[in-house]
């Protein structure tokens, strides 16, 4: 039998626990928040007020947190991106409407949540080129992008863990660092947001976890795959109106590794953490490609570590068009 058969054989078996994900990780509609429970109620007697209140507080956030927050709503907003690709993953039915597409369309709806809410706060906030901000959003849309796994669901779940976890970091710290300026409605938004995404996380890292239970030589060879090629963020293909796909998203990185937001020793503490929940070391029954997959994965945090602390990181912030200096 051919890799891609074994991998729809145990997407297929693992079907028959998908409604159970969803009943542990996912929160039914009528019951999870929503963007409206944490804005200002366009339905009050209030509501000019309130903006006026959170338009004064956000006068006080520094211009790299506002790229940083501006970054991570684009990323948000790129959802369309996000369900096309998993929709397409080998296993998981659209047409058929099976369990996994089923678990991806819930997941979806959950997610859609994050960009709802920051992209209004945004607006609200008046401390943004709105316009610019959307035209990347739809550049980043337009543009897709290449995490290098294929239709594998394998590969695929190892990237949904990573980057779950990465973005539950994200978007944690910002919710810190606002409550440390002051902004404690934003702190909430983004605190909630981090709290969707680590469920999320805990799912996907749960999905792999079973893989290694039925098929542990491929899961690890797959695993070995994504991080010899580096976990690309989904905003990798980040641009301004005007401008070609370019050092954008580099860009970005910089403001949110200088205040801490988002830095190359996370990426690595994550790495570690999935070697840790998937207990590589004391998987058994590899084949021998396998097995030296195990040790490459093994060592691998230490080695990134001694890399991630010769970084340099520039100290000059980048202008974006969609932050002017002069409206903070």
């Amino acid at each position: 039998m051919s890799i891609k058969n074994i991998r729809l054989e145990v997407m297929q078996f693992l079907e028959t626990k998908v409604d159970g994900f969803v009943n542990e990780y996912l929160i039914p509609i009528e019951q999870i928040w929503q963007p409206s429970d944490f804005l200002p109620n366009s339905e009050g007697d209030n509501f000019f007020e309130e903006v006026k209140e959170l338009r004064e507080i956000a006068k006080e956030l520094p211009y790299d947190f506002w790229v940083v927050l501006v970054g991570d709503t684009i990323t948000e907003e790129a959802l369309p991106t996000y369900e096309s690709w998993l929709m397409d993953v080998e296993g998981i039915d659209n047409v058929e409407r099976n369990g996994w597409s089923n678990w991806v369309r819930q997941w979806t709806g959950e997610e859609n949540r994050h960009g709802d809410l920051l992209n209004k706060y945004l607006y609200m906030s008046g401390r943004v080129n709105m316009r610019e901000v959307e035209q990347t959003t739809q550049h980043l849309i337009t543009d897709g992008f290449d995490i290098g796994t294929g239709r594998d669901p394998y590969k695929n779940f190892v990237y949904t863990s990573f980057q779950e976890l990465a973005t539950y970091i994200s978007h944690n710290r910002v919710a810190q660092l606002a409550r440390s300026y002051g902004d404690k409605k934003l702190s909430k938004m983004c605190k909630m947001i981090a709290g969707d995404e680590m469920r999320h996380h805990h799912a996907y890292s749960e999905f792999v976890n079973q893989i290694f239970a039925v098929d542990p030589s491929e899961m690890m060879l797959a695993f070995q795959h994504m991080m010899k090629n580096k976990i690309i963020m989904p905003a990798g293909f980040l641009r301004e109106s005007g401008n070609k796909i370019s050092s954008a998203f580099e860009q970005f990185s910089d403001s949110a590794q200088r205040i801490g937001v988002y830095t190359a020793t996370d990426y690595v503490e994550i790495l570690q953490k999935l070697v840790t929940m998937w207990e590589i070391d004391k998987m058994a029954n590899l084949t021998d490609e396998a097995e030296k997959a195990r040790d490459y994965l093994m060592k691998l945090p230490a080695r990134m570590a001694r890399i991630s602390e010769r970084l340099v990181i520039p100290q000059e912030s980048n202008i974006f068009k969609w932050v002017e200096p002069a409206r903070l």
